[in-house]
């Protein structure tokens, strides 16, 4: 393969418009899928903590565990799941949570907040792919087949289990959705199997339903008491929680017209919730009433693996062998939800805010860079999923949270005082959650803290890098402006650059007189003016529309909105060339002030350096000196 055709390879797929991303490999052509495809995507990483959660659940609350995780299991279906169902009632394209918070905030604080909620929701898809494949590993060291010269190896293995998991989507999407549908299937139909037999065990074994009640009364007489440890103890519970934010941010790949896709997103959530939570429920009573204590201790047979244990102490070694091939596989493609949440979610917001080269767009470039920060992650962690699982919570925790809060305000905004009740204590519980959780394992934020500060500098040197391209992804004009520019294109296109004051007469023949000194011009008939209005100078990308107007009588004025000033003048001059096929001279005059302070002015509000910063634009975007429009300064 040439150098050319590796780079064509890498970059397939490349969407210009960020507002046209739809996640991996969306493209012309990429083919959808029904909601439940889908939802076995989403579902590698939620049904895959039936891997762990048990034995999370048993180690945290003892013989609390089925009562806390009944707790878990009503937060989700009466909190998560309702939630989430707005969302993607609001945000159909698969923007998730982040975009219904965007709404609401504009200018540098609106873009500072996606990037800190970025951070967190890159710690949550993060480590959920360096978690399941560590957990996947220990799995694969837990067996007792296992050749005695693979022990010892973990980061090794579960590097392996990354880079695997990267090549899949390096194929492509479609790959993906196939395998996580057989993984789910077989590992699910394993999970009845393993779950059905500790029922049974513990509907016969009457003497260990015995055992647990008493020392459920022993431990914990008061059933207030109860209740009350089981709230206390359920936040960490919270990774049993994954995977909602990731079930909205796949949702462009259900099949369908727009309806058609909420309602099957929907479905997605509902099913994958309802499945979930009875899994939860059932697991956790029969591990917790069927496997001492002390096997779920750190180093002890049942630690991170309580299906398995009972799947290799009840049904033999060989079926335990498949159950644990079985999880190795779903844990180590749990991935592969996370990995399909960072290709839609960065694509969609950083590139298009600046703050991602343009390359950032194509999915194969960013399958290698997360796979290559997953990979850093194994290796400062050792491997160890005790270690990543307090981040792991926190990024779930704070995404989730932050969705509770958009649909709070979301129903505020539309007059849903019930809604608006019901979402605010769903948002209350999970901000209790998350503070809880924050307070038990403060390593989550610390983690969490240095994916936003990573984001935020890389953000910031995108944004100062492509300073000077041209940041205009379409232009149209009305009539009137077309008008103008036929009048004077049978001789010569001439525009003056003006920001706009009190548009009186004066002002306009004022910088009519200063232009004909300052650039010895004849006459000015064929003068036209441009005035830019800055909006939101932190957008990077805008549309332009031209609009024409004679003022006063006699002057005629270009009017257009854009977030920068240079990039406008330079992209409405190419598009003159482009649309009259004769290049377009423009007028300015120096700007006042220190230059450093004026480029600062540019980079933050838009505005500023103009005249030396058009020109810089013009440069890069026409190489051709003999196509690029002229620019004077006076």
């Amino acid at each position: 393969m040439t150098a050319t055709e590796f780079r064509n390879w890498l970059l397939s797929g490349l969407n210009e418009s960020a507002e046209h991303h739809e996640g991996p490999h969306s493209q012309p052509g990429e083919k959808p899928h029904s909601w439940w495809k889908v939802m076995c995507l989403t579902g590698v990483d939620y049904f895959s903590t039936l891997g762990y959660q048990p034995g999370i659940a048993a180690l945290a609350a003892g013989v609390l565990s089925p009562i806390a995780t009944l707790v878990l299991v009503l937060v989700t279906l009466l909190g998560a799941l309702p939630v989430y169902r707005r969302v993607a009632a609001d945000s159909p394209n698969g923007e998730g949570s982040i975009a219904m918070l965007v709404k609401l905030l504009s200018f540098w604080k609106g873009k500072l907040f996606v990037l800190v909620l970025l951070g967190f929701a890159a710690t949550d898809f993060i480590i959920t792919i360096t978690l399941s494949a560590a957990d996947a590993t220990a799995h694969i060291d837990e067996n007792p087949f296992l050749p005695s010269s693979l022990r010892g190896h973990e980061v090794i293995i579960t590097l392996l289990l990354v880079a695997l998991l990267g090549g899949v989507f390096l194929k492509g999407f479609t790959e993906a959705i196939g395998i996580a549908v057989g993984l789910v299937g077989v590992y699910l139909a394993l999970n009845v199997v393993v779950v059905g037999d500790g029922l049974w065990q513990v509907i016969t074994h009457a003497s260990a339903v015995g055992n647990w009640t008493d020392a459920l009364t022993q431990q914990h007489g008061n059933p207030l008491l109860v209740v009350g440890i089981a709230l206390i103890v359920f936040p960490k519970l919270a990774l049993g929680l994954s995977g909602f934010e990731t079930g909205v941010a796949v949702m462009p790949h259900i099949k369908g017209d727009l309806p058609a896709r909420i309602r099957g997103a929907k479905q997605l959530l509902t099913t994958a919730a309802g499945i979930m939570s009875v899994f939860l429920i059932t697991s956790s009573l029969v591990t917790t009433v069927l496997i001492p204590q002390e096997a779920f201790e750190p180093g002890g047979p049942a630690n991170g693996r309580a299906l398995a244990y009972l799947a290799h102490q009840n049904l033999g070694s060989g079926f335990g062998t498949v159950y644990d091939v079985s999880t190795i596989a779903i844990l180590w493609f749990a991935g592969a939800s996370a990995m399909a949440g960072l290709l839609n979610l960065v694509p969609r917001y950083l590139p298009r805010f600046g703050m991602a080269p343009s390359w950032a767009r194509a999915v194969r470039p960013m399958v290698l860079v997360f796979t290559g920060i997953a990979f850093l992650i194994t290796w400062i962690f050792d491997a160890d999923v005790d270690a990543q699982g307090g981040a792991y919570a926190t990024g779930v925790l704070v995404v989730i949270t932050s969705a509770a809060t958009a649909v709070t305000l979301s129903a505020h905004h539309r007059g849903q005082k019930g809604r608006r009740i019901a979402f605010g204590i769903i948002a209350l519980i999970f901000a209790y959650t998350t503070v809880a959780n924050v307070a038990e394992r403060p390593d989550g934020v610390k983690i969490a803290a240095c994916f936003i500060g990573a984001i935020l500098v890389v953000s910031l040197l995108s944004r100062i890098y492509r300073a000077f391209e041209l940041r205009v992804s379409h232009i149209d004009a009305d009539e009137v402006a077309l008008g103008f520019l036929r009048e004077c294109g049978r001789r010569q296109i001439r525009l003056v650059a003006n920001e706009p004051d009190r548009r009186d007469a004066r002002e306009y023949s004022d910088k009519i007189a200063q232009i004909l000194a300052d650039n010895d011009m004849a006459d000015d008939r064929d003068v036209i003016f441009v005035e830019v209005t800055v909006t939101d100078a932190s957008d990077f990308e805008t549309d332009l529309h031209v609009r024409g107007e004679v003022m006063h009588h006699r002057y005629r004025v270009l009017s257009l909105a854009s977030s920068s000033v240079p990039s406008a003048l330079a992209a409405l001059l190419l598009w003159i060339r482009d649309t009259s096929h004769r290049r377009p001279h423009i007028y300015f005059e120096w700007t006042e002030g220190n230059p450093f302070a004026n480029v600062i002015r540019y980079l933050i509000f838009g505005q500023g350096e103009v005249a030396p910063v058009t020109r810089e634009i013009l440069r890069q975007a026409e190489p051709d000196r003999q196509r690029r429009p002229h620019v004077h300064v006076g």
